[in-house]
C-alpha cells in the first residue's frame, strides 16, 4: 500500500516550492530538510477519473489467542516501579479501534505526471498539482478531474454508546468512515464534528455496552515516565509500542500552535494516528498525532495530543457541533539573548509582542508592541509557543490576567478573550530586520512621507533607503524598503532620535520593522 506522508512544518514547504512556480511568491530552490513532521496515518490516493485496477491485497493482523503449557510458577513479574504492559494492554486494548475511510475528491490536475509515493512532495502536488500541467497551478485550468482517496488510521472508545476521538486528518476528506473493533464487528461511523486546528476529531457508531478507555490527566505526567501506545500501524491492528515522555509543552510551530504536544519516543508509524497514549496506569493521556522523521517511519520522536486539549474539543462537539477558540489578538515571537540584553531582561524567556490587533482583546487591555509577556493566567511563558497554548485553554469571554515587562519593570493587565473564528494567535518568523542612520547599525534613513504614512497606517516610523553590506542591520537581514517603527519599544520619528538610542545601548537593540504588511523584532548586534 502506498504510504502518503502530509507534511508539517520544519521548514515551510511553501518557501521550497515558491521557486517551482507552486505558489507564485518568490523563494529559493526547491530544498529542504529531510527531516519533517508527518502526520502518522496511512493513507492511499487513485486516480479516479479512469478505470483503475483492482486494489492490492491489504496486510491485516490476524488476531488470535497465544496457547501453551507454560505453569504460572515461570511467569515474571516486572520489576519493581515497571507498569504491567501486558495488563494494560489486556484491559485498554479491546476500546482501541481501527479507522477506515474512503472518498472521492475533485482534482485540477488529472494528467499530471505521476509521482513516486514515497517522494516526500507527493501529497502536495496530488493536492495542488505539477506547475506548468493543465489544471495545476500555472496550468490552463483544463484538467480538472477527481481522485479516490483511502486511508486508515486508530481511535478509541471514550462512551459505551459508541463516541469514539480519533485525529481530524485521519477522516479529513472523507465520504465514507468504518469502524471496526478488536471483536471484528464493523461500523459505519458518522463524523460529528472535528478540529483541524487542534487536530481532534468525534466519530459515533450505532452500538451499546461497548468498552471504553479510561482517561487521565497530563498535569501530574513527568518526563521520563513509561508510556504505552495501542494502535493500527500500517494496518496491523491492535499493535502495542511502549517508551517514555521525552518532553511536555513542545511547540511544533505556527500551525500546531494550540497544541502543547506530549513528546514521546513510543514507535509511531502510518496508521498509529488517531490512537491512545496511555500512562503506566492504563489512564490516556494524549491522542498520537505526528512523528519527526526522513523517511516517514518512526525514527525517535513522536507527538501527542494532550488528553485535556481532546476532551475540550470533543465537550463542545458533542454539545452544538462547533468549536470555539480564545483569541487574545497579538502577534508574538521568540526572545532570544539579544532580545533579553536590548529589553534588560535577566534571561531570555516570555513572549514579544510584535503586533497588536487593532480593537482586539490585547488592545483593549492596554497590551503595546514592545511588551514581554511573562505570564498568562499565572502560568509562566518560557518560549514564545507557550503563549497560544495557553490562550487556547481559556475560553471566549474569559478574564485573564497578563504579566508583561515593560520600560524595564514589571506591570500587570487584564484581558477580556476574544473569539479565534479559526485563526490562530500569530507566531512571527524572525526574518531578522531593523534600522538607524549608518554609524553603528549601516542604515541610511529618511522621515515618511503623508502618503506613505497613510498607506502604512502609521504616525511613526522612518524609511530605510539603504543597507550598507556587512554592518550590523544587514547581518540582522534588514533589507531597503523596510520601514523602521521603533527601537527598544519607543517609536521613532527622526534620525536623531534613532542615534541616541543606539548610542545608549550596550550589547544590541530590539528595532521594530514593518515589510509588507508584517511587522517583526529583529535583535541588532551592536557590541
Amino acid at each position: 500500500m502506498a504510504q502518503v506522508e502530509k507534511m508539517i512544518s520544519v521548514k515551510k514547504l511553501v518557501w521550497a516550492l515558491a521557486a517551482a512556480g507552486v505558489l507564485g511568491a518568490g523563494g529559493g530552490a526547491l530544498a529542504m530538510r529531510n527531516a519533517k513532521l508527518t502526520q502518522a496515518s496511512d493513507t492511499q490516493a487513485v486516480d479516479a477519473s479512469a478505470n483503475s485496477s483492482a486494489d492490492g491485497a491489504q496486510v491485516a493482523a490476524l488476531s488470535a489467542p497465544v496457547t501453551g503449557s507454560a505453569s504460572p510458577a515461570s511467569f515474571t513479574p516486572p520489576p519493581a516501579g515497571m507498569p504491567d504492559f501486558a495488563q494494560i494492554a489486556a484491559a485498554q486494548g479491546p476500546a482501541v479501534v481501527n479507522i477506515s475511510v474512503s472518498g472521492v475528491v475533485k482534482t485540477r490536475n488529472s494528467r499530471a505526471p505521476q509521482i513516486d509515493p514515497d517522494d516526500p512532495f507527493y501529497d502536495f502536488f496530488r493536492r495542488f498539482g505539477m506547475p506548468g500541467m493543465p489544471g495545476g497551478p500555472g496550468g490552463d485550468g483544463d484538467g480538472a478531474g477527481s481522485r479516490q482517496i483511502r486511508g486508515q488510521g486508530s481511535g478509541f472508545i471514550v462512551s459505551n454508546d459508541g463516541i469514539i476521538l480519533t485525529n481530524a486528518h485521519v477522516v479529513q476528506d472523507a465520504q465514507e468512515v468504518v469502524v471496526k473493533l478488536t471483536d471484528r464487528r464493523e461500523f459505519r461511523a458518522k463524523v460529528l464534528g472535528s478540529d483541524k486546528s487542534t487536530d481532534v476529531a468525534v466519530l459515533k457508531i450505532d452500538a451499546k455496552n461497548l468498552p471504553t478507555v479510561r482517561l487521565g490527566a497530563t498535569k501530574d505526567l513527568r518526563v521520563g515516565e513509561w508510556v504505552l501506545a495501542i494502535g493500527s500501524p500500517f494496518g496491523f491492528e491492535n499493535s502495542v509500542s511502549a517508551g517514555v515522555i521525552s518532553a511536555k509543552g513542545r511547540s511544533l510551530g505556527p500551525d500546531e500552535s494550540r497544541v502543547p504536544f506530549l513528546q514521546t519516543d513510543v514507535a509511531i508509524n502510518p496508521g498509529n494516528s488517531g490512537g491512545p497514549l496511555f500512562n503506566a496506569r492504563g489512564e490516556v493521556v494524549g491522542i498520537n498525532s505526528q512523528i519527526y522523521s526522513a523517511s516517514g517511519g518512526y525514527q525517535g520522536l513522536s507527538f501527542a495530543i494532550p488528553v485535556e486539549v481532546a476532551n475540550k474539543v470533543r465537550a463542545q462537539i458533542e454539545k452544538g457541533g462547533k468549536v470555539q477558540h480564545a483569541k487574545l489578538g497579538v502577534m508574538v515571537q521568540e526572545v532570544n539573548q539579544g532580545f533579553a540584553d536590548s529589553f534588560k531582561l535577566e534571561k531570555p524567556e516570555g513572549a514579544l509582542v510584535a503586533n497588536v490587533e487593532d480593537g482586539g482583546p490585547a488592545a483593549k487591555a492596554g497590551l503595546r508592541s514592545g511588551d514581554v509577556i511573562l505570564s498568562f493566567g499565572g502560568q509562566r511563558i518560557v518560549g514564545s509557543g507557550d503563549l497560544p497554548a495557553l490562550v487556547d485553554q481559556a475560553g471566549p469571554g474569559d478574564k485573564v490576567v497578563i504579566e508583561v515587562w515593560r520600560g524595564g519593570k514589571r506591570e500587570t493587565l487584564t484581558a477580556t478573550l476574544g473569539d479565534a473564528n479559526d485563526k490562530a494567535a500569530k507566531v512571527a518568523k524572525n526574518e531578522d530586520q531593523g534600522g538607524s542612520a549608518h554609524g553603528k547599525l549601516g542604515l541610511a534613513l529618511r522621515p515618511l512621507q503623508a502618503e506613505e504614512r497613510r498607506q502604512l497606517g502609521t504616525r511613526d516610523g522612518l524609511l530605510i533607503q539603504e543597507v550598507s553590506d556587512g554592518s550590523a542591520a544587514a547581518k540582522a537581514g534588514v533589507r531597503p524598503g523596510d520601514v523602521l517603527l521603533a527601537i527598544n519599544g519607543t517609536p521613532v520619528q527622526s534620525v536623531d532620535q534613532v542615534r541616541g538610542a543606539v548610542q545608549g545601548a550596550s550589547k544590541s537593540v530590539a528595532l521594530l520593522v514593518q515589510r509588507g504588511g508584517d511587522k517583526i523584532f529583529v535583535p541588532v548586534s551592536i557590541g
